[in-house]
């Protein structure tokens, strides 16, 4: 096909106004450069993609005689994202939908196996036996979460990105947020599946939109305005429900966590969740994550007592904006919650000019940039070392230090990077109200730069959504065959 169809298939992408369109487009553009036809060949020098068709044929081959005890051994014996190298995202790079047809074939064929095994049909494998090896099997592959980065009010950024992935039922139910990450966060965790189809109608979009609009008007301001305290406090409150972060989990079946900061030194900062702080009001939380140092005063948390009686939560600690310490709190997911990918939804204006959507970048350039970066964060490490003394005696001087070393030793990337094309923004929108046309193109920016990365989420996520749901519904049935009365008890 000529340049000027490989032009058109591109400009469709860029203007298309859902994923359906989207994809349709950018299935015409592999076709238009050849990409279609690197897809459904095997060979790569980017992963072992004979391991990959041996694997798979010798699935095909089990399931086809019926071989459920094969399977079984087969599937213990080696299941994990990253099998033979086909987890790399420069698999996903090449084409502009999906990656090789080897790998979407095998991912679908471990499904398939999964789902066999777990019928009542296959009665040749006990219950017990088939529970233990899907818990086994949920542990060892490891779950998805969705982190949300501080943005200010680029949060709507993170509005299209969740939008996109809730439409088409990718959105992780382990979720993080900071800053304005966080809410969002607690908009999905506060709400059902339900609830956020009306929330993500563009009649709800547009009246919140609206709202926003009409604030800069009530404020006569055609000049940005900074956002106040009890404006922040109003647009959380207006948004979230009065829920603590247990009744959220309980009620939406999503995990939220929220990253805070401690406003006073030597603390440390903290991951607020259902587990760790069940009790915890959300409101709060997320107007502590939201503080940005400088700008919003810290936070008094607070929390319900054994009665549903507010109170304040470790009220001698005030918490500021989370992203300063924590943005992207990864190790304390992979704790929490065994989870070992990272789907990162990327806008804070701090970072974003320094970071790209790939963990590892091939060619010598990003070599020698990489390289760069790393000494010049040990550089800055080294000087803040040896000038903490002398900065201790200037309180004020050595807290701003404190802070800036912070986000200079934290990674800002996941496995899956979703980032907006626009790198840089006007610092004097990042904490003021935005217009109506901002907002609606900062939640259309979300959604164009999730449909990129859709098809790579679909199938790294495939897996582990498979054994989330079979786990699960195998435990329910345990613990309702606990319930049972035992044939002696019958019998009397």
């Amino acid at each position: 096909m000529s340049f000027r169809g490989k032009r058109k298939f591109a400009a469709a992408m860029n203007t298309a106004e859902s994923y359906e369109q989207w994809k349709e487009a950018a299935q015409g553009y592999d076709t238009a450069t050849g990409m279609d036809r690197w897809r459904a060949r095997d060979q790569s020098t980017q992963f072992d993609n004979v391991a990959i068709r041996i694997r798979l044929d010798r699935l095909r081959s089990m399931r086809a005689r019926h071989d459920h005890r094969g399977l079984l051994f087969n599937l213990n014996e080696g299941i994990h994202g990253n099998m033979a190298g086909m987890g790399k995202a420069s698999l996903y790079e090449c084409s502009a939908f999906g990656t090789k047809h080897l790998i979407h074939d095998y991912v679908e064929e471990i499904v398939d196996a999964l789902e066999l095994l777990a019928s009542p049909d296959i009665d040749d494998i006990g219950f017990e036996e088939k529970l233990d090896f899907f818990r086994r099997a949920h542990h060892c592959f490891g779950r998805s979460a969705l982190l949300m980065s501080g943005s200010g009010m680029l949060l709507y950024f993170h509005v299209g990105v969740v939008k996109a992935l809730w439409q088409q039922g990718l959105l992780p139910t382990i979720l993080s947020g900071s800053s304005g990450g966080s809410v969002v966060g607690s908009l999905l965790c506060t709400h059902n599946d339900e609830e956020l189809r009306d929330i993500f109608t563009p009649e709800f979009l547009l009246s919140e939109v609206q709202q926003e609009a009409g604030l800069i008007r009530s404020l006569g301001g055609l000049r940005p305005r900074l956002l106040q305290v009890d404006e922040v406090q109003s647009m959380i409150e207006r948004l979230i429900p009065d829920m603590t972060f247990q009744e959220a989990y309980e009620h939406s079946g999503r995990m939220l966590n929220v990253s805070v900061a401690p406003a006073e030194t030597h603390q440390t900062s903290r991951l607020l969740n259902a587990t760790t702080s069940p009790n915890v009001l959300i409101h709060k939380s997320v107007m502590a994550s939201a503080a940005v140092p400088g700008v919003f005063p810290p936070v008094i948390l607070e929390a319900r007592d054994k009665w549903g009686e507010r109170q304040p939560y470790l009220p001698s600690r005030k918490w500021v904006d989370g992203s300063v310490s924590d943005d992207l709190p990864t190790k304390r997911l992979a704790r929490l919650y065994g989870v070992n990918h990272y789907i990162v939804s990327q806008a804070n204006p701090a970072v974003l000019p320094f970071v790209t959507d790939g963990r590892r970048q091939g060619g010598a350039l990003a070599i020698l940039t990489n390289a760069s970066r790393r000494t010049a964060r040990e550089w800055l490490n080294a000087g803040a070392a040896i000038m903490h003394k002398p900065l201790t005696r200037e309180g004020n001087v050595s807290k701003v230090v404190n802070t800036l070393m912070s986000m200079v030793n934290q990674d800002y990337i996941g496995d899956i990077n979703i980032l907006p094309r626009n790198r840089f923004y006007n610092p004097m929108k990042l904490l003021a109200h935005l217009s109506a046309d901002d907002i609606m193109k900062l939640i259309a920016s979300g959604e164009r730069s999730t449909w990129r990365k859709i098809e790579m989420i679909r199938v790294q996520t495939r897996i582990s959504r498979t054994l989330d749901r079979i786990r699960q519904d195998f435990e329910e049935e345990a613990l309702r065959n606990s319930h049972k009365p035992t044939g002696r008890r019958r019998a009397a």
